[in-house]
């Protein structure tokens, strides 16, 4: 009756907009009151009116906070648009003046141009005169040693001090936007002076001989301090220069290239996921009478044997079980012939163009014994997949594979990784075989190969990809193995000592077992704060604005100069993580390792599983939530010292109170990873971006372009949205080269232009041509890790202290007080849902022209 006064529009209107409101989850009473709102405006504001218009238009850019109706919707409105007044929208971000970017820019150009010319020269002095040019560089090498041992040594006081860090960071921060190499050296340079100098300080003023209590907590933080300086060193040293070798060409008659033997090794994995890295190598573009494929079943499995044979490839099984996948491999070599032997893990699938992209260099260079390519993983490891980082930032072994092996190979240190490498063969009988005598096998053999003068080779173009582990637990355990074993190295064939290698060899495998020592110190630097705020040790004695003036320095510069080396393979600060994750269980195994190298046993690592829920893996984060409880104990204490300890200690209170909540925060993010997240698919998704068909039950073919793949179903997207139904046929047509293949699937979703094709089941030759144009294309895993984002110190420290304290929540939340934190959650939630948003950076405001305006 209310509405008779009204025009029927109108009310039409009024009827229409309630029921879109209460479609889109509001309750009746905030649907009247919002559909009564928009009539009262319709009929007191001119919304016909330009302006209006515009601002009925552009309503989700300038209000994207009111996305569905929620009470206080109208008090959320008045409170955006007061936003609006003030900040009108147009979002510009702060830039500096045209002439001061100008400036900037010509000032680095140039600066570039100038360090890029003594590379140039020295280059061009080396091929003219060899002699000449190494003497003047070992002149200018002595020349800035003595410097800087002057600038390490040198006592300043504060001022002095303080003028001396600033100085260097300006230069550094000045150099960090030098594109080329020289700057990162000097870099690199700046950082080890400032480093040094810092070690120099601790060793000879910062101890308390007087104090047993405070000389035992300070010399268990100067040695852990020590160690990170020695691995600093060492990774300037052994990255500085990566050589980036590119594939060598093979002889153009295929009837002279070696025989290859190609070996899978797998124990109790299932046969599914051996499937694959089979077909895919049976897809290799290598003469199939010069390569043999060996299956090497350590499980003895009947299955496998018909599968082999099914497949027409070469199973091995044996009867006893020594020394697991080295024992198994070194089995097989005595029915091997091939000249070369090419090693992949069961579940890492080569590429067509493996052997091609690697093989030319046994021909360029003949004293070579190992060619490595990189570790590449489809699925998202423990990390990746409870973090939501994957392909959002590169994983763990980014760093290793992108940027580690890079820098060995320029020292012709290449290390043997187990999979996706080809090992002479020749040089394997030389050796005995597979090491056997620790656990990681791999580099046990590389280490031997070098010993007897073969070099090796790496090429960082992945080749090959496999499955990450599935669980945190699974992770630890591998990485378990790999320091344990690399330790067992260190002890029976130390690789400072003995003939055969260089010294470039020698640092490159010191640092590689040294990092696998870094469980104790990370546990140290996880507790060192708290020995002064509570047992009131003085762990570094001197005040605490000497300590701000000599160690933040050196954390500056480490990590500027890490993220200007590390940038596109490892972020700032998730190093911290990664090795607070482990640190707690490679302390044990490696130090046993020290002194009983004989110990321990090889596990396999399982791959493939599943996780039906989010959990908080208790078992793994035990540790991490002790040390949590020590930390804010810590945070306590210096609290209780603040109001009731001695005045004149309050600042070296903030400082180690600052420490314990940097602690905090990585011990958070160690947690954040224990929260294990669901993974339900058996088969990964892998994102390509490819030209693709859809043939229809008609006959028609409409193209499309395969979005995800995996071996169980595909997402496609079309360029028109056609009409499909649930399960329907149809037959996804994919190209290899000069072949197209046909492979039957159903209809599973459709959504607008984007379909999910589950794909029936192949029989063996579909299923190697499936893996042909999808997981084994030459080109389908370079361009990953381009695909990431470089580095931003400050944005990973944010990045990092967000999902630390974000774990904290997590953890009340499942807490007996958990309701509490949910009621107040929502209510933070509620009230932030009236701060005003800023307006899209891509909404552009437009004022309304007089066309506008008349019509």
């Amino acid at each position: 009756m209310a509405l008779r006064w009204l025009t029927p529009h109108a009310g039409h209107w009024l009827r229409l907009r309630y029921r879109w409101l209460r479609w889109r989850g509001a309750s009746r009473l905030g649907a009247m009151g919002l559909s009564m709102g928009w009539l009262l405006a319709w009929a007191l504001l001119p919304l016909e009116r330009s302006n209006w218009q515009l601002v009925m238009a552009h309503g989700r850019d300038l209000f994207p906070h009111l996305d569905r109706p929620r009470c206080g919707d109208p008090l959320r409105m008045v409170l955006q648009v007061i936003w609006l007044v003030i900040c009108r929208p147009e979002p510009r971000p702060f830039q500096w003046p045209a002439s001061w970017r100008r400036l900037w820019l010509r000032g680095t150009t140039a600066l570039s141009e100038l360090l890029r010319k003594p590379e140039v020269v020295g280059i061009r002095a080396e091929r003219e005169a060899p002699r000449a040019a190494r003497w003047q560089s070992v002149a200018l090498c002595v020349a800035a040693g003595l410097l800087s041992l002057l600038c390490i040594t040198q006592p300043f006081d504060l001022e002095s001090q303080l003028i001396f860090v600033l100085l260097l960071a300006a230069m550094a921060w000045v150099l960090r936007a030098v594109p080329g190499r020289y700057p990162m050296l000097m870099m690199m340079v700046l950082s080890l002076t400032v480093s040094c100098r810092y070690i120099w300080w601790r060793y000879t003023a910062t101890l308390d001989w007087l104090d047993p209590m405070s000389l035992f907590c300070g010399m268990l933080l100067l040695f852990a301090e020590t160690y990170a300086w020695v691995v600093l060193v060492l990774g300037y040293w052994q990255t500085a220069w990566p050589l980036n070798r590119p594939p060598a060409r093979l002889p153009d008659d295929p009837s002279t290239w070696p025989c290859v033997d190609l070996m899978i090794p797998t124990y109790n994995e299932d046969l599914s996921i051996v499937k694959g890295t089979v077909y895919a190598a049976l897809a290799l573009d290598w003469p199939k009478e010069k390569l043999s494929i060996w299956l090497l079943d350590d499980g003895g499995r009947e299955e496998f044997r018909q599968f082999a044979e099914d497949a027409g490839i070469r199973y091995v099984a044996r009867t006893t079980h020594e020394h697991a996948k080295a024992g198994n491999i070194n089995n097989a070599l005595r029915q091997a012939t091939g000249d070369l032997v090419a090693i992949f893990d069961c579940d890492h699938l080569p590429t067509r163009s493996f052997l091609q992209m690697t093989v030319g260099w046994f021909y360029k260079d003949p004293k070579l014994g190992v060619v490595q390519t990189p570790h590449h993983f489809f699925s998202a490891d423990p990390f990746e997949r409870n973090l939501q980082r994957f392909r959002k930032m590169p994983n763990e072994g980014a760093l290793f594979y992108g940027l580690v092996q890079d820098g060995n190979d320029m020292w012709d240190a290449t290390f043997f990784c187990g999979s996706c490498a080809v090992i002479k063969r020749s040089a394997l009988n030389q050796i005995g075989g597979i090491a056997v005598e620790t656990v990681t096998e791999d580099a046990h053999t590389s280490l031997r190969l070098h010993r007897l003068g073969y070099t090796s080779a790496y090429i960082r173009i992945p080749q090959a990809a496999g499955l990450a582990t599935e669980s945190l637990s699974a992770h630890i355990g591998q990485r378990i193995r790999w320091a344990r074993g690399m330790v067992q190295i260190l002890r029976l064939d130390n690789p400072l000592f003995g003939k055969g290698m260089s010294l470039g060899q020698r640092l490159c495998y010191f640092n590689a077992m040294l990092h696998f020592l870094s469980g104790i110190p990370r546990l140290i630097f996880l507790t060192a704060p708290l020995a002064f705020l509570i047992l009131h040790a003085y762990i570094i004695y001197a005040p605490a604005v000497l300590i701000a003036l000599y160690m933040l320095p050196h954390i500056f510069h480490s990590s500027i100069t890490n993220s200007r080396i590390q940038g596109k393979v490892r972020h700032s600060f998730w190093g911290e993580v990664y090795e607070t994750v482990l640190a707690w269980y490679i302390a044990r195994p490696t130090t046993v390792a020290l002194f009983a190298p004989h110990k321990g046993t090889f596990n396999v690592t399982a791959k493939g599983g599943l996780t039906e829920e989010v959990y908080l893996d208790l078992g793994v984060s035990r540790p991490y939530l002790v040390l949590v409880l020590l930390n804010v104990a810590g945070l306590g204490f210096g609290i209780w010292r603040i109001f009731y300890g001695l005045a004149d200690e309050v600042p070296t209170v903030l400082l180690s109170m600052l420490w314990t909540l940097y602690n905090l925060t990585i011990l958070g993010g160690a947690l954040a990873v224990a929260f294990e997240s669901r993974q339900v698919r058996t088969n990964p998704r892998v994102e390509m971006t490819m030209p693709a068909a859809i043939k229809l039950a008609s006959g028609h073919i409409y193209p499309c372009t395969l979005k995800d793949y995996s071996n169980g179903g595909v997402g496609v997207e079309l360029a028109a949205k056609l009409p499909l139904q649930g399960k329907e046929r149809v037959w996804l047509l994919l190209r290899h080269g000069q072949r197209e293949a046909a492979f039957p699937a159903k209809v599973q979703r459709a959504f607008d232009c984007k379909l999910g094709l589950e794909l029936d089941p192949m029989d063996k030759d579909q299923h190697i041509a499936f893996i042909q144009c999808t997981f084994a294309r030459a080109d389908t895993w370079s361009l990953w890790q381009t695909r990431l984002s470089t580095d931003r110190p400050l944005h990973s420290l944010v990045d990092i202290t967000l999902l630390g304290w974000s774990a904290y929540w997590r953890l009340l939340k499942a807490s007996p007080v958990g309701r509490i934190c949910i009621v107040f959650e929502k209510l933070g939630r509620w009230l932030l849902s009236f701060v005003p948003r800023r307006v899209s950076p891509d909404f552009r405001y437009q004022a309304p022209t007089s066309q506008t305006v008349k019509g």
